[in-house]
C-alpha cells in the first residue's frame, strides 16, 4: 500500500488543495466587490462558502468511512468544489444574487475535503511508526497553504483581476485530483462490522468525540482557540491603519503567522516526540493567549512580534491535535471526527470574527484583551477534561 502511494504525492496533493482553499475565499472577496461594488456583498459571499462546512463536514465524514475507495469520494468532493466556485464565479452579475449565495453555500458542504477529510486517510498512507512525524508534515501544509494562498489571489487579481483569481483558485484545487484518487483502498477488516445506517454512523461519531475525553478536550480547547484566532483576525484590518500606516499591511501580519508556523511545525516534525500531544495542544492555546496580550500594546514591534508568536503557538499545536484525532478515533469512524473537527474549527474562527465586530471599531484592545481570555479558556477546557477521564474510567466506547 505505502510503496505504491508516496508520502511526498500525499504532501503534494494536500497543498494544492489548500491552497486553492485558501486563495478562493479572498478571490471571491475580491470578485464580489468588484462586480457587485458593495463590502457588504463581497463578505457575504466568504461567509456563505464558510457557514456550511458545519452541515457539510460530518456527513462527509461518514460517507469517507463508509467508503471501499475513499480517494475517489474525495476526488469528487474536490471537484465539486473547484465546479462550485466556478458556478458561483458565472452566476456574480448574472444571477440574483441570493441564488448566488445560496451556490457558494452549496460549495461550502465540501470545504471539509479539503481539511479534515484529506487527513484522515494519512494512517492508509504511512504505518504508525511514522505518524506522529507525518502529522507534522501534514500540519505545514495548512500553514504553507495559509501563506500562499492569499499572496495568490492577491497577485492574480492585481495582474488579471479578480475573477481570475477564483478561476485560480479552482484550477488549484483541481490540480489535486489525481493525488485523492490514487489514495489507498481502505482495509477490509472495518468493512465487515459495517451494518448501520449513515445517520447511525453520524450519532456514533459524536458519541465518540463526546465520551472520549482526550479527543473532546482537544476538539473543544482547538475549537474555542480558534474563536481567538478570530477575533485577532477581525482586528488586524483597524491595527495595521492605526499602528502600522494602512489596513492592508494589517492583513499582511496573517502571512506572518504563517511563516512562523510553518518553521515552529517544522523543527516539531524534526522531533515529533518531543513532549506529549495533549501537552502541546493545550501550550499552544496559552502561547496565544499571551500573544493577544502582547498585539493590545498598539505598538509597530510588539504587534508584529505578537503574529509571529501566534504562528509558534498555533502551527504545533495543529499537528498535536492530528496526533490526538489518530490515537482516539476508531478506524472506521476516522474521517468523520476529522471533517467534524475541522467543521467545528471553521464555525469557532467566524464566530470569533462576528464577536469582535461591534467591539472592535470601539477598542481594538479590549477587543485582543478578551481574545487573549478566550485562549486561556481553551487551555483551562483542555486542563480540566482529562481530569474527568479519571474520575469516571468507564467513559470508553467501543469500537462498533
Amino acid at each position: 500500500m505505502t510503496k505504491r502511494y508516496s508520502l511526498p504525492g500525499y504532501l503534494a496533493g494536500a497543498v494544492a488543495a489548500r491552497a486553492g482553499d485558501e486563495m478562493s475565499g479572498p478571490a471571491l472577496m475580491l470578485t464580489g466587490f468588484a462586480l457587485t461594488g458593495s463590502s457588504g456583498d463581497a463578505a457575504s459571499l466568504l461567509a456563505a462558502i464558510t457557514v456550511a462546512a458545519a452541515v457539510g463536514g460530518p456527513l462527509l465524514g461518514a460517507l469517507l468511512d463508509r467508503a471501499g475507495r475513499p480517494g475517489r469520494l474525495l476526488a469528487a468532493a474536490l471537484l465539486l468544489y473547484a465546479l462550485g466556485l466556478g458556478a458561483t464565479l458565472l452566476g456574480l452579475g448574472r444571477l440574483p444574487f441570493p441564488l448566488t449565495l445560496l451556490i457558494a453555500v452549496l460549495t461550502g458542504l465540501w470545504g471539509p475535503a479539503l481539511s479534515g477529510g484529506w487527513t484522515a486517510q494519512l494512517p492508509g498512507v504511512v504505518p504508525g511508526d511514522r505518524l506522529p512525524r507525518a502529522n507534522a508534515l501534514d500540519a505545514m501544509t495548512f500553514s504553507a497553504a495559509s501563506l500562499a494562498g492569499p499572496a495568490l489571489a492577491g497577485v492574480v487579481a492585481e495582474t488579471a483581476g479578480a475573477p481570475a483569481a477564483v478561476v485560480a483558485a479552482a484550477a488549484l484545487v483541481a490540480t489535486a485530483l489525481p493525488a485523492a484518487w490514487l489514495l489507498p483502498s481502505r482495509p477490509v477488516g472495518p468493512r465487515g462490522v459495517r451494518g448501520t445506517s449513515v445517520r447511525e454512523d453520524l450519532a456514533a461519531g459524536l458519541r465518540v468525540i463526546v465520551d472520549r475525553r482526550p479527543l473532546l478536550g482537544a476538539t473543544l480547547a482547538s475549537v474555542v482557540t480558534c474563536v481567538a484566532q478570530g477575533m485577532l483576525a477581525a482586528c488586524l484590518p483597524l491595527l495595521g491603519e492605526r499602528v502600522l500606516g494602512g489596513a492592508g499591511r494589517g492583513a499582511l501580519l496573517l502571512s506572518c503567522a504563517a511563516v512562523s508556523a510553518l518553521a515552529a511545525t517544522a523543527v516539531l516534525a524534526r522531533f515529533p516526540r518531543v513532549t506529549a500531544p495533549d501537552v502541546i495542544v493545550r501550550a499552544g492555546a496559552l502561547v496565544q493567549a499571551g500573544a493577544l496580550l502582547l498585539a493590545a500594546s498598539g505598538r509597530p514591534v510588539p504587534l508584529v512580534a505578537a503574529v509571529l508568536l501566534v504562528g509558534i503557538g498555533e502551527g504545533p499545536q495543529l499537528a498535536a491535535l492530528f496526533t490526538v484525532r489518530h490515537r482516539e478515533s476508531p478506524e472506521h469512524l476516522r474521517g468523520q471526527i476529522f471533517t467534524t473537527g475541522a467543521s467545528l474549527k471553521i464555525t469557532g474562527f467566524a464566530v470569533g470574527a462576528a464577536l469582535a465586530g461591534p467591539v472592535v471599531t470601539r477598542s481594538p484592545t479590549a477587543t485582543l484583551v478578551l481574545g487573549a481570555g478566550v485562549a486561556v479558556a481553551a487551555a483551562l477546557v483542555h486542563l480540566l477534561l482529562p481530569a474527568a477521564t479519571a474520575r469516571r474510567p468507564a467513559d470508553r466506547v467501543t469500537s462498533g
